[in-house]
């Protein structure tokens, strides 16, 4: 996969995958979104730690990478639902690895 000839091509698709879950909250919301749809105030209560401000900020660069989807509805007041698109869910096994390999991690560093 990463030979020297493929290495400049490979890395840049890496570093799109990297910039779609960067940082520590968005694979956490997508777990959050894994089983059924949210609310805002369902969501800030799962992801232990995350402010409202940045729930946020983290919901608007899932959505606009179509991560997933915002749902308004047209009562009165609105209701806004937050769900995991098909795309969002095409990132399972890649959260399935990332939690074997983090469990092989803290066993490594941590002997636990």
């Amino acid at each position: 996969m990463l030979t020297s000839a493929e290495c400049p091509k490979n890395m840049l698709a890496i570093k799109d995958a990297l910039d779609v879950v960067d940082g520590k909250w968005r694979l956490l919301i997508l777990i959050a979104l894994a089983e059924e749809s949210k609310r805002f105030s369902q969501i800030s209560k799962e992801v232990t730690g995350i402010s409202d401000k940045m729930l946020s900020k983290e919901l608007q660069a899932l959505e606009i990478n179509k991560l997933i989807k915002k749902d308004v509805t047209n009562l009165f007041p609105a209701a806004v639902e937050y769900s995991i698109t098909a795309h969002g869910k095409s990132l399972e096994q890649v959260m399935k690895e990332l939690y074997r390999w983090g469990l092989e991690h803290r066993k490594e560093i941590i002997g636990r």
